[in-house]
């Protein structure tokens, strides 16, 4: 499948521990190929300088950052990012193509934190406020499991590593196609249990043989039961058992899976004795388990046994930081993404995740053979995505009054809104829609 770039929700709350935290620049895809991707720390930087270099490098003189990009497509001096109070500005150094943020052509603009911006084939990303971490350039070979660009997120992949090497229940939530199953084998791998990796899609089990196929039976215990069956719980024995869409599980077999987690022992439908298990769950849903409890449809104390260690998966479409990352798994390393492929795959919302995203790229490998991969290569929805951005001279306007107005104010919402004549809520709105922390004005 693609790639196993996933996020692990590990509660943590910040505002009770106190964690040093910068601005970064990340270098999401470099000249349109597989190449990996880079992070870097903006903490006492104030400009940054990109331009075209023989290899990828970077040089800090005092307070400017310089970043040196093979790409072919850029100019010597291409862009720089300028530091103006609690905001960065992206300006054009007089390069031959300019640059673009979300597909539109700029001279100078205000970068908020989603906005994608493109130099040549190369694609930069701009975040304010990140947990802090050291610089990481990651190449063209691929990834390891659990490796991204996000310091978060990196610090939350250590944390899984420790828990996989323990027998601890681990619950993953997160929406179709983002890559649990591949996390369920990652933490297999990590916790070096001899045993199988046995993987169980509780919503696709026949209904009137739930217990059965997890449980196992004894022949003649129902009709049709011919012959012994182990059933999936004790074939994983001294493994891991994977129970993906764990919120389709009836009622009884929930039931059932509690005792199991409980008694570490397993009895087969039919017989009179148990079996013992030596049992390690990781188990997956897209559905809301807590909504579910509330809902009377799923135990309260089946998800407390199950939620020893909780991960959440993102939506591919808040990854992506890690895009360059994901196609140095996905892509053959000769491929060349053209400038409006490339431009499309930032763009494109990804409803269905990374399988989607390996499933386009495949598609677009087969078609283009060894030629550049084109936007023709790619799904009609794809090739014709267009960034979400403000699609009016009006908002734009907005978005620049209110950072005027964050400055004069220093971050007070309240004496904001009372200069417009707005309610605080829908101040709130807007500064939510363009991306303006308050904080970073006090």
């Amino acid at each position: 499948m693609g790639c196993s770039l996933t996020a692990v929700t590990l509660t943590l709350d910040e505002s009770d521990v106190a964690v040093p935290r910068v601005d970064h620049l990340y270098l999401a895809l470099t000249a349109g190929k597989p190449l990996g991707g880079a992070r870097w720390s903006l903490a006492a930087i104030d400009r940054v300088e990109i331009g075209r270099g023989a290899t990828r490098a970077i040089r800090r003189e005092g307070r400017v950052l310089r970043v040196d990009v093979p790409d072919p497509w850029m100019s010597a001096q291409h862009l720089r990012f300028e530091r103006e109070r609690a905001h960065w500005v992206a300006v054009d150094a007089g390069s031959r193509n300019g640059y673009l943020i979300n597909g539109t052509k700029q001279d100078r603009a205000v970068v908020l934190d989603h906005d994608v911006i493109e130099a040549g084939r190369s694609f930069f990303m701009l975040r304010a406020n990140e947990l802090a971490g050291a610089d990481i350039e990651l190449g063209a070979s691929p990834p390891e499991a659990l490796v991204t660009l996000d310091p978060a997120l990196a610090n939350q992949f250590d944390e899984l590593r420790r828990a996989a090497a323990s027998t601890i229940p681990i619950l993953i939530a997160g929406a179709t196609g983002s890559g649990k199953e591949r996390v369920a084998r990652t933490v297999h791998e990590a916790s070096r249990r001899r045993g199988a990796f046995v993987a169980v899609n509780c919503a696709a089990l026949p209904a009137g043989l739930v217990e059965s196929e997890l449980f196992g039976h004894k022949r003649g215990a129902f009709s049709g039961a011919i012959a012994d069956a182990p059933g999936l719980v004790l074939a994983s024995t001294g493994g891991t058992l994977f129970l993906d869409e764990i919120g389709d599980l009836p009622p009884p077999a929930q039931a059932a899976l509690l005792r199991v987690l409980e008694e570490h022992e397993v009895r087969a439908v039919g017989a009179t004795t148990p079996s013992a298990v030596d049992l390690r769950v990781v188990a997956a849903t897209h559905r809301d388990l807590d909504a579910l409890v509330e809902d009377t449809q799923f135990r309260e104390d089946l998800v407390a046994r199950l939620a020893g260690f909780e991960l959440e998966l993102p939506a591919l479409a808040d990854r992506r930081v890690d895009l360059g990352l994901m196609l140095t798994e996905i892509l053959p390393p000769t491929s060349q993404l053209a400038a409006a492929t490339a431009r499309a795959l930032f763009a494109y919302a990804w409803p269905r995740n990374v399988r989607e995203l390996a499933r386009a790229l495949e598609r677009a490998v087969a078609l283009a053979g060894t030629a550049e991969l084109g936007p023709a290569h790619l799904a009609d929805e794809v090739a014709t995505a267009r960034f979400e951005i403000p699609a009016t001279l009006e908002a734009d306007t907005r978005r620049d009054e209110l950072v005027g107005l964050l400055e004069k104010h220093r971050g007070n919402v309240s004496k904001v809104a009372g200069e417009l004549g707005k309610l605080r809520q829908q101040v709130q709105r807007w500064l939510k829609r363009y991306g303006l922390d308050p904080a970073r004005y006090k």
